[in-house]
């Protein structure tokens, strides 16, 4: 039992100030990365440590640094105010949720602790005036903080005490090499430094010989992803790239796949591709493009945590790998050319509610597919990862398989059994669909989403203003038509639906705001009392008392009685649009007119 106690929060010595704000964020007691690393880093040690995503990492890192500077405050000699922590990430949305994260934790000490994020390129005048407030702690990007250290905007030579390097094996492949090579000559010779990663790798092992001193290495004894009672995965082998398209449609018309989903691809251009071949169906999906900008991708995400979209299609090309070490993303492919070089979400962006992963494009890399993983099954909350493999990525699927190693030889990646065969009756459908999404298309579609932006950009309003004629000009500009919607695709008549799927799925039913009745689960997560899948393999024999399914039409290890993906988690009450009262709106008592006959 004292075993147990010592893990607590509590024993740790921290700041009551600090105990309040974990206790206000719902943590009872610290995952295994906080429990290791926070006392080693109350005693001034450095740290080298590598945890799964999804396991705290921020808060390993902030809290000792929060504790530390309040107790330098609170009994060290009174000196001048300057900035004493740095947090360096690999991209602007990291740096907002690290941001977000530590003035979180020092919510009851605001007036002693202040921070600052400095990462947004397009904001360089105010963020002068921020830093030379100075700020206890700054968080930005390489590139950014270079900047404000080469204009002297940010001085940290006599003053920083503590560097945090988090997502620290991205950081190279995100082209920062020099930038973090040159920051270092502008620090001081002597500081704490935390080096926080998913993965140890080459550029760790470089940025851990040039900033850290006699480190303590942490390589926690867990996988790099949650077991198999939590985190189901599973792959499909699709004989052609038509077959992807029509599994997919099928899994999100039919409901199949219930609850929020990513769907990552490789590039930029199939992410478009994507999004309208879904619209032909009346299907919503947005796309987290990096082209856009850093508000634009930040409000896109905040929209899905409260629940306006199911479906977001994000690309992790750009962060994962797919460069060339010190290549920025400009010069990368042509889909990708004009993205955001610090962009990204297949790592460290905190999606909430994740019920399924759907791998449509095949991670580059084994490492990539870890990061994609780790969007779902967060929090002790279930997640269900499928992976669309044409038969010549095989090899490919080999490496992902295993460095993640199933236990006693077992495959980590379970066979969807899916029967194609039933679906059939979709196939002219999905290929009516593919044949209106054109490269036109796509490329209109881009240009549309960039217009919006200039046309409700705030920073463009005064321009605007002094440019009628401009502006004038961009709204009456020929209308962009990114793709001929046909109505009667959205539509699926009855005798479409394949037999063993009709009574179970309505294909029809438009999106509503979930019911309030729910059922605990064992680990005391609220879920909507709908069937879970079952990990038995071959038919199932039974379900949940009061289900509707029936033997007949399982199909599978991991599958509801539909043969697909029915998922359960704690999700919260959806949002959805209030309709237009305008649109039904007619006055009391007014007779409508009787239509002149003419004589």
């Amino acid at each position: 039992m004292a075993e147990e106690e010592a893990l607590g929060f509590e024993h740790m010595g921290l700041d009551p100030r600090l105990l309040q704000a974990v206790t206000d964020l719902g943590w009872s007691r610290p995952t295994l990365i906080q429990e290791k690393a926070i006392p080693l880093a109350l005693e001034g040690k450095d740290l080298l440590a590598r945890a799964r995503t999804g396991s705290g990492k921020t808060a390993a890192y902030a809290i000792p640094m929060l504790q530390l500077l309040l107790h330098r405050k609170a009994t060290g000699p009174a000196v001048e105010q300057a900035v004493r922590g740095l947090v360096l990430v690999p991209t602007k949305e990291l740096a907002r949720q690290a941001q977000s994260m530590i003035q979180q934790l020092a919510a009851y000490c605001a007036r002693d602790i202040r921070v600052a994020n400095v990462s947004a390129a397009e904001d360089s005048a105010s963020q002068r005036a921020v830093l030379m407030e100075k700020p206890d702690v700054v968080v930005g990007t390489p590139s950014r903080i270079l900047n404000h250290l080469q204009q002297d905007s940010l001085k940290l030579r006599d003053s920083l005490e503590l560097l945090v390097m988090d997502e620290a094996d991205l950081l190279f492949s995100f082209g920062f090499e020099e930038e973090l090579k040159s920051l270092l000559c502008h620090l001081p010779r002597i500081y704490q430094a935390f080096l926080m990663s998913a993965t140890f790798n080459e550029d760790v092992q470089t940025l851990k010989e040039l900033v850290l001193h006699n480190p303590v290495t942490l390589k926690l004894q867990e996988s790099q992803l949650p077991g198999p009672e939590q985190l189901q995965q599973f792959q499909v082998v699709c004989s052609t790239e038509e077959d992807k398209f029509l599994l997919l449609y099928a899994l999100l018309k039919l409901s199949l796949v219930r609850g929020k989903s990513l769907l990552f691809v490789n590039t930029l251009e199939r992410s478009y591709r994507l999004r309208l071949f879904l619209e032909q169906f009346s299907i919503p999906a947005c796309v987290l493009n990096g082209e856009l900008p850093l508000r634009s991708r930040c409000h896109i995400i905040s929209q899905f945590n409260q629940g306006f979209y199911d479906c977001v299609i994000a690309t992790d090309a750009e962060v994962l790998g797919a460069l060339a070490k010190g290549r920025r993303q400009g010069k990368g492919p042509k889909g990708n050319r004009a993205s955001d070089p610090e962009a990204g979400v297949a790592r460290g962006i905190d999606f909430h509610h994740v019920c399924a992963v759907l791998n449509f494009d095949l991670p580059p890399t084994p490492e990539a597919y870890i990061h994609r993983a780790g969007r779902t099954a967060r929090a002790n909350n279930p997640g269900v990862v499928l992976t669309f493999v044409l038969p010549t990525e095989q090899s490919q699927l080999g490496r992902i398989e295993e460095l993640l190693g199933g236990e006693n030889g077992a495959p980590a990646l379970l066979p969807y059994q899916f029967r194609m065969e039933e679906i059939e009756g979709f196939r002219y459908r999905c290929r009516d669909a593919m044949r209106s999404v054109t490269k036109q298309a796509i490329r209109e579609a881009r240009l549309k989403e960039i217009k919006e932006e200039l046309l409700h950009s705030e920073k463009l309003k005064t321009y605007f203003e002094d440019n009628p004629r401009d502006l004038q000009l961009l709204r009456h500009d020929l209308p962009l038509h990114p793709a001929v919607v046909k109505p009667h695709l959205g539509h699926v008549p009855d005798y479409l639906v394949p037999p063993a799927l009709r009574g179970l799925v309505q294909p029809h039913r438009k999106r509503k705001r979930p019911s309030s009745k729910k059922v605990k689960n064992g680990l005391g997560l609220l879920q909507p009392p709908v069937c879970a899948f079952t990990t038995r393999m071959g038919w199932l024999s039974h379900c949940r008392p009061g289900c509707r399914g029936h033997r007949s039409v399982c199909a599978g290890p991991g599958l509801s009685h539909s043969g697909v993906l029915q998922l359960t988690s704690n999700l919260p009450p959806q949002k959805v649009k209030a309709q237009n009262p305008l649109r039904s709106f007619k006055h009391r008592g007014e007779k409508r007119r009787a239509r002149a006959v003419p004589s």
